[in-house]
């Protein structure tokens, strides 16, 4: 499907980077030490593959070119993702898995979000009735749940893929084992992290080789790492939920390995073999918005991003943002995103234990009686008070208002299609950059903090949070990998990102430069970004804060604060003749690495 591309605006010329962008060639496999071209555009035939990383990226294209499908692609760049990212992402932690399927036309989806302890309650973080502090929650044993990643893995291939789990883990096996090259990136997401990771010996030996920051262009190994690949390639993924991986796992929960000599008291958790055992990956039904014609798959509960996405473009559906202004755009868009967000909080939790009104607030009758809220010369005053999707009451502002919990920046996002046409949108994490900061002994990866994505205590003393911990729950989720398709279910773009809360923004404000604003895909991804989450001010990177447009919604009424990078978007986009146009990031996050199978010029 080809889309109409309006005049870009003014929003196109801030975009993160002027210059002209190459075509990233998709490169033959080679020594992990080796420099992989890195590109934030790619098109080409045969499949694509965008994510963060040069090298993961590399080892998507090369399953795709031995013939294996997104799915086998997926869970192998995922794999390498956790080498070349492991504060973002790695067998520790979990994620959510969208897939559509070319031959069905169906959007099928994956909950792999990590679980809390079956001992665990709404007094998790509490002490004395008083939430302990959040750094100590975590870097502890205590935030740490069952991770889920494996068990995805698992799940998807069983389900759709064609390749063999132990032959996908191949590639990032011997990655771990030759190493990666360190960038810059990878040494300030080290250095932010030093103090902590000297806390925990097997950290430290890994990360801080020498007992010093890895050095910009050097080589870092984890043979450790490539050791448990292998044991999971030879006895599947069972192995990390039954047996000597999954007793390692509680231990290191349950008596974190301190260096003695540290002085940090890490606090226990309570983690059980049997809730490792007891893990189970869950198909569920995708959320859909209705938005300009397209269909927009996304994540349903546990993760509020496919409900809160969806609301938001509900919410927007009602204005032609292709004539809107520069200005008129980002207030509809910010204003939106409050909403949806107050909406978020008050009602998003793990349907397994929460009763979650997802239908009503994927309605159209939902998103109408609080569109009705935004004014063109005057701006809501966070925190926004929710409204009820299970009885809508147009314009309603009488409900008690709940500020947004804070939810860690980390995570990563790859993005896949295969020459079948099948897609794959995966957004995987271990929460924090860096996760716990505790290292499984021998094991050679971290360990989530996911359960630090619970809310501590109620938001609001006098409304129900349906994100207190408790036993077995899911903590609620910002990832929101999406895939948009045309009227007929064929794909038109697969995209999401890292991030935290501001993940939700991130995917909305790049679908609708995208979908309303006419900016082409990585346009749409490099534009400079705000974010809003039902707060009393909205983030704006450097781009729009140096901008004349920050002044203009100010006069609106509009409140910013600065934040120099928001997210790290990866896409796919299909085009015509069976070609696919890969996108990633310009700039955050060092740039990202966009690759086809087979490019053209």
């Amino acid at each position: 499907m080809r889309l109409r591309r309006p005049v870009a605006r003014k929003l196109a010329v801030l975009a993160a980077t002027s210059a002209v962008l190459s075509v990233g060639a998709a490169p033959p496999t080679s020594a992990a030490t080796d420099t992989v071209e890195k590109s934030p555009v790619a098109v080409g035939y045969g499949g694509a593959v965008s994510s963060v990383d040069p090298d993961a990226s590399a080892v998507g294209i090369e399953v795709l070119r031995k013939g294996g499908n997104a799915v086998d692609a997926a869970v192998a760049t995922a794999a390498a993702l956790g080498v070349t990212e492991p504060y973002s992402a790695g067998i520790g932690g979990g994620g959510y898995f969208v897939y559509y399927d070319a031959e069905s036309r169906a959007v099928h989806t994956i909950d792999g979000r990590e679980t809390a302890p079956l001992s665990a309650d709404e007094n998790l973080f509490l002490e004395n009735g008083t939430p302990i502090p959040f750094a100590e929650a975590v870097t502890s044993g205590l935030s740490v749940g069952t991770p889920g990643t494996p068990a995805t893995w698992q799940t998807a291939l069983r389900s759709w893929g064609s390749k063999p789990l132990g032959k996908l883990l191949k590639p990032a096996e011997k990655l771990a084992r030759d190493g990666f090259t360190v960038d810059a990136t990878f040494r300030a997401q080290t250095a932010s992290n030093e103090a902590r990771f000297r806390n925990f010996p097997a950290t430290a030996d890994l990360f801080l080789p020498g007992g010093a920051l890895p050095v910009v262009g050097s080589t870092l190994k984890n043979p450790d790492l490539a050791r448990t690949y292998a044991e999971l390639g030879r006895k599947g993924v069972g192995a990390l939920y039954r047996g000597d991986l999954a007793q390692d796992i509680v231990d290191t929960v349950n008596k974190p390995p301190v260096d003695p000599g540290s002085g940090y008291n890490a606090r226990p958790g309570d983690l059980t073999t049997a809730d490792l055992a007891a893990y189970r990956a869950k198909h569920q039904a995708p959320t859909k918005a209705s938005y300009r014609g397209l269909g927009v798959y996304g994540m349903a509960p546990s993760s509020s991003g496919g409900t809160t996405v969806a609301e938001a473009l509900n919410i927007l559906e009602r204005t032609d943002l292709s004539k809107a202004s520069d200005v008129q755009y980002l207030h509809r868009y910010i204003e939106a995103s409050r909403i949806a967000f107050a909406d978020r909080g008050r009602w998003v939790g793990d349907p397994a234990l929460e009763d979650v009104p997802t239908k009503g607030l994927l309605s159209q009758r939902f998103a109408d009686s609080r569109e009705c809220l935004i004014k063109d010369d005057a701006v809501l005053t966070s925190p926004v008070a929710p409204g009820d999707p299970r009885n809508p009451v147009p314009c309603a502002t009488g409900g008690k208002a709940a500020p947004t919990t804070y939810e860690g920046d980390s995570t990563t996002h790859l993005t896949v299609a295969d020459k079948w046409g099948d897609v794959v949108s995966y957004t995987l994490t271990i929460e924090q950059t860096g996760g716990s900061g505790i290292t499984v002994p021998g094991r050679g990866f971290l360990l989530n903090n996911e359960l630090t994505d619970f809310s501590f205590t109620p938001a609001n003393p006098a409304v129900h949070d349906p994100n207190l911990p408790g036993p077995g729950k899911r903590p609620r989720s910002s990832m929101s990998p999406t895939i948009v398709l045309d009227r007929h279910d064929r794909p038109v773009v697969a995209l999401g990102s890292p991030g935290g809360a501001t993940i939700i923004t991130t995917v909305l404000q790049t679908l609708t430069g995208f979908l309303d604003r006419g900016l082409p895909l990585v346009d749409a991804i490099a534009a400079p970004r705000a974010s809003q989450r039902n707060q009393t001010t909205t983030e704006l990177e450097p781009g729009l804060w140096n901008s004349p447009l920050r002044a203009e919604l100010e006069a609106i009424g509009h409140g910013f604060r600065q934040n120099p990078e928001i997210g790290a978007a990866t896409a796919v986009q299909r085009l015509s003749n069976g070609r696919w146009l890969a996108a990633a990031e310009t700039v955050r996050r060092g740039g990202g690495a966009a690759m086809v199978v087979h490019p053209t010029k």
